[in-house]
């Protein structure tokens, strides 16, 4: 960083930079508050007008939100009032160091206790290697999708959301699976679903009914089990992966709760602009007359809305957070329209709030 920042300037860059970029399931402050990412270390120095440090962030997230969280990071260009560059070092997961260690004080513990107690073992040890080789998890089509070894020659599969899934799924002797990874549905499952009989096994949460959704919309899937609400599939005893299998659902039974929505009427200059935006992650700034006064990235949104005056409307490709339904109140502003609204706003009278399906249906 060129210049002199301190601790407090890095975490306001940390939280405001990377605001709204993903839904709130990918946001810093929201990930933080579950828990889902630990305290966040930095430490700084500053030498001849520059400064230097590191960043340590903890994180139980998977692998791809992880990665991309990362990414994001990487992505800030300031730090308070000075020009910076972030750069991944290293991500490195404890666990699998843990693990081994784990591993192989194990193969101590087991190869004392077989030469001590349980001589002419031979046959067992090579049932327990089998079940090893068995028990492990592999790579599925060109997406390299995380599955289990019996996904190629099983008559069903299980399709379930993520890493974490198939490895408890695995503990508990179930090797048909394989994971969505992701938001996207994969070529490779669409393809599966259309050859096997399918199961989807996911989480009791809002993000197992996205991905129910998802795959209902572009699969053959022929039944559903779900993880008890609340719940992951990843931390699920064995007797619960049990009864969730044992009950699940003909697909066709499953029945959407839908909800009338109509159109909200705007001006049309709201509409153009927010299909123009879709996609883009940037946001645009309207006065009463509905004249364009500025066009910007979404993360530079909540420092430039606090520098300017005389705005009415704010569109953009992002989330509506608190911070900015605070912010636009402060600002006398009237429209935030956005693609998605965070849950639980408390929002002040005067402000509406609209997301880009409400004013474009």
């Amino acid at each position: 960083m060129e210049g002199v920042v301190e601790k407090p300037d890095v975490i306001g860059a940390l939280f405001g930079q990377t605001e709204g970029l993903f839904g709130p399931e990918l946001d810093l402050r929201e990930l933080q508050k579950s828990g889902r990412i630990g305290r966040i270390e930095i430490s700084l120095e500053s030498k001849q007008d520059k400064t230097t440090g590191k960043i340590n962030i903890p994180t139980s997230l998977d692998r791809v939100s992880t990665a991309i969280i990362a990414a994001s990071i990487e992505s800030i260009d300031r730090v308070g009032p000075c020009k910076a560059v972030v750069t991944l070092n290293k991500i490195e997961d404890i666990r699998d160091a843990r693990r081994r260690l784990i591993v192989d004080r194990a193969k101590d513990v087991l190869q004392k206790w077989t030469v001590e107690t349980m001589p002419g073992t031979d046959d067992i040890f090579r049932e327990v290697s089998e079940m090893l080789r068995l028990a492990r998890v592999e790579k599925f089509g060109p997406e390299g999708l995380t599955a289990g070894p019996e996904l190629s020659s099983a008559k069903q599969i299980i399709v379930v959301e993520g890493r974490a899934d198939v490895i408890n799924l695995l503990r508990a002797g179930i090797q048909n699976t394989i994971a969505v990874e992701g938001a996207k549905i994969p070529q490779s499952i669409i393809k599966l679903c259309k050859e096997r009989e399918a199961i989807a096994f996911l989480d009791g949460d809002r993000g197992g009914d996205l991905i129910l959704k998802e795959l209902k919309q572009v699969t053959t899937l022929k039944y559903v089990a779900r993880a008890p609400r609340g719940k992951e599939v990843e931390d699920l005893t064995f007797k619960e992966i049990e009864k969730a299998l044992k009950t699940k659902v003909p697909l066709e039974k499953i029945k959407e709760k839908k909800e009338p929505q109509q159109k909200k009427l705007v001006p049309k200059q709201f509409v153009e602009t927010s299909k123009e935006l879709s996609g883009t992650l940037e946001a645009v700034l309207l006065d009463k007359n509905l004249k364009q006064v500025d066009r910007m990235p979404v993360r530079e949104l909540a420092t430039k809305l606090q520098q300017m005056k005389d705005i009415d409307t704010v569109v953009f490709d992002g989330v509506i957070t608190q911070r900015l339904v605070d912010i636009a109140a402060e600002r006398n502003i009237n429209y935030l329209i956005a693609a998605r609204v965070s849950k639980a706003m408390k929002q002040p009278l005067n402000l509406k709030l609209m997301t880009f399906e409400e004013i474009q249906n």
